[in-house]
């Protein structure tokens, strides 16, 4: 039987491939790969883009089509034979990405092809992404000689190791707890929807019971409504406890991960890690990253003190004043009962108006108002019978693009949510051009005969992994390289947080959010209370993303385990410091950041861009705001120049073409309620 991994065309057959021919078609597609770099590096021809740049292009595209497709796998559909496979071929390819990127005869070929009168004359696409490639060489170590090449390699190959046993260790350990509840009465204050998963958790496991997991649609509930504090603190000391003890330490690991980092940061002639990885970015130098993160700190502390004192007073108001203080386990509790409180909004009410079905039509209709494109369901192979794949046509009617959607938790697949391309084409004019791509997430399944009904955040998300994936089917870029997502890390979440707005304004959500029974539209009261919560405590949502943001480019920037000590503690008082409450000493979030440790470089150093680029998205959502949130005009404007350009353009040039300026940072202060303007009075004084 052939192999299918081998030749992987556009319709992926997802029920053919075994964890057993991962190993021979990644040895076979490696061995490809190696021998058509070394016919690019004995071709005696002139130096041309076609036979160089052009050439690795095409030498390398299968190799990272069906790596990708085994790495997909193995998140979404993880098994011990696949993961065995996966760990055996992950360490190779790397090294095969590793030796490309110093490969001396192949820089030389390159910097060969840069002197022709050709390189000077190449279209502006494919003039960046020589000057690119040269960039990419040098900062891969290729002008290294030969013993500290040796040395940068097997760094890669030990990173590549490490990040993927991190990940694996978090996944592990997620699965390994569940907190079963016999007594209902120990479930008071739970929502009746949580209730039902929970007790369907349960018996699919063939117990009684309430079942509770650490997965978010199990855990979110708990924290935020759960009246039983004990359990309330076993959960959340569980979840921020994961992979720091026995076979699945993940200490050990984030201790040697930074080292490596450091060691290839020094080798490659940068003052750390942060500036490696951000000289590529919008952001230039690491410095200038941190000044961004300390810049928002300052503007959010007087209100997040605020914030924070108002919880505590809200508290003994109404417990009493000898109340203790609040534990980290208790924020999201008793937050939402203020919110409650204070503006009569419970979340649990909009939930009957987001039945699943309704929200997936109502992410396509947005993209179908804006970018005059139809989606459709398709049949495709897929991992799972509850994946489900759909064609994007174009205004012509041609179909542009086809992706996946897997959207609820199973225990083979890794928590959170992500897109991913699967096939990335180059765009040639007057040449049909097909993306392939996906996006999963892991929300509420259905319970007691209901459909899936979601929470406004779960929304919110898939509005977001839609916009990334909107992304990358638009792309219109003639290097695939160059194409969909493979922007500037603080650029790539403005497709996807710009995609979040149309969940906050009424005539987005009218076109899908209503009651799954009556299909009634949201109440303009609950609307109305909706809007007013939208930014409460949003100096601490704030303030939680900056301590995230901060200790990870504090870890990659200043961290010295010689002077600093032990990486946990180090870590759990920079976090404290945006945090609420005190955390306790066994505080352990940093053993499953993934973000920033399930990948050689991942969001490492990178973590700012989520801010980064919500003040890019809430800035460009003024434009949709003013001229009108489903002008198709203005969706071809973003679509034409944001989202089909990939990287093919800086991204400053990107966001000005569409804006016709600069970024802004008012706009995001305003959204979130936290312009000295809008703030309380007592915060006036820090904006």
């Amino acid at each position: 039987m052939p192999n299918p991994l081998i030749q992987l065309g556009f319709d992926i057959p997802f029920d053919e491939i075994e964890a057993a021919q991962v190993e021979p078609a990644i040895d076979t597609l490696l061995a490809r790969s190696r021998a058509a770099i070394d016919g690019i590096l004995t071709n005696e021809a002139p130096r041309s883009y076609a036979n160089t740049l052009c050439a690795v292009e095409e030498a390398t595209e299968m190799l990272e089509r069906a790596s990708t497709v085994v790495g997909h796998l193995e998140s979404v559909a993880s098994s011990g034979e696949l993961r065995a496979a996966y760990n055996a071929t992950h360490p190779k390819v790397s090294a095969f990405w590793s030796e490309l990127a110093m490969n001396d005869g192949l820089y030389q070929a390159v910097r060969a092809f840069a002197q022709t009168d050709e390189a000077a004359a190449l279209p502006a696409t494919e003039k960046r992404f020589l000057k690119k490639t040269l960039d990419d060489f040098r900062r891969h170590g290729a002008e290294l000689g030969r013993e500290d090449k040796a040395k940068l390699q097997e760094i890669e190959i030990e990173l590549t190791k490490l990040t993927t046993e991190f990940s694996q260790n978090v996944l592990d350990e997620t699965n390994a707890f569940e907190l079963l509840i016999s007594e209902e009465g120990k479930l008071a204050g739970l929502p009746d929807s949580a209730k039902q998963a929970a007790a369907e958790s349960a018996r699919a496991k063939g117990l009684e019971g309430w079942r509770f997991t650490l997965h978010a649609p199990s855990m979110i509930p708990v924290l935020t409504y759960l009246d039983d504090a004990s359990v309330r603190e076993r959960v959340w000391r569980a979840y921020n406890t994961r992979a720091v003890s026995g076979e699945r330490d993940n200490r050990k690991v984030i201790a040697r991960v930074l080292e490596l980092r450091r060691a290839k940061a020094e080798l490659l002639g940068y003052t750390d890690f942060a500036d490696l990885v951000t000289e590529d970015r919008m952001a230039k130098a690491g410095a200038k990253a941190k000044a961004f993160i300390d810049d928002l700190r300052e503007r959010t502390e007087n209100a997040f003190r605020r914030e924070n004192r108002e919880l505590e007073a809200f508290r003994k108001e109404i417990e009493g004043g000898s109340a203790a203080a609040l534990e980290a386990w208790d924020i999201g509790y008793y937050s939402e009962k203020q919110r409650q409180a204070k503006y009569d909004f419970n979340e649990e009410e909009l939930r009957p108006y987001f039945p699943l079905d309704r929200v997936l039509q109502g992410l396509f209709a947005t993209a179908q108002a804006l970018y005059e494109i139809e989606i459709v369901e398709r049949g495709a192979k897929v991992w799972d019978p509850e994946v489900k794949s759909y064609a994007i046509r174009d205004r012509d009617g041609t179909m542009i693009a086809a992706f996946y959607v897997d959207l609820f938790p199973r225990e083979n697949k890794r928590g959170g949510a992500w897109m991913n391309s699967l096939i990335s084409a180059a765009y040639r004019e007057g040449q049909p051009v097909l993306q392939l791509g996906l996006f999963c997430a892991n929300v509420n399944p259905p319970v007691g005969g209901k459909p899936a009904l979601l929470t406004h955040r779960e929304v919110e998300t898939l509005f977001h992994e839609f916009g990334h994936l909107l992304h990358h089917c638009f792309s219109r870029v003639s290097v695939r390289s160059l194409a969909g997502t493979n922007v500037a890390w603080d650029f790539v979440e403005l497709p996807s947080q710009i995609m979040e707005n149309w969940c906050w304004e009424r005539s987005g959500l009218d076109l899908f959010a209503a009651h799954y029974e009556t299909g009634e539209r949201i109440p303009n009261e609950l609307y109305q209370k909706m809007i007013r919560a939208r930014t409460y405590r949003a100096a601490n949502a704030q303030m939680r993303q900056l301590g995230f943001s901060a200790v990870d480019l504090a870890l990659h920037q200043d961290y010295d385990p010689a002077r600093d000590g032990d990486v946990m503690a180090y870590a759990r008082q920079i976090i404290e410091a945006h945090s609420a409450t005190k955390l306790p000493d066994d505080y352990a979030m940093l053993a499953g950041f993934g973000h920033v440790f399930a990948h050689p470089t991942g969001y490492a150093s990178g973590y700012y861009s989520y801010k980064w680029a919500e003040v890019l998205d809430a800035d460009a959502f003024t434009r949709f705001k003013r001229e009108g949130i489903t002008n198709p005009e203005v969706g071809r404007a973003f679509r034409d120049a944001i989202l089909s350009k990939g990287n093919s353009e800086d991204a400053e040039k990107l966001y000005e073409d569409f804006m016709g300026r600069g970024p802004d940072l008012d706009p995001l202060l305003d959204r979130t309620g936290l312009l000295p303007s809008n703030a309380d009075p007592a915060n006036r004084s820090g904006g």
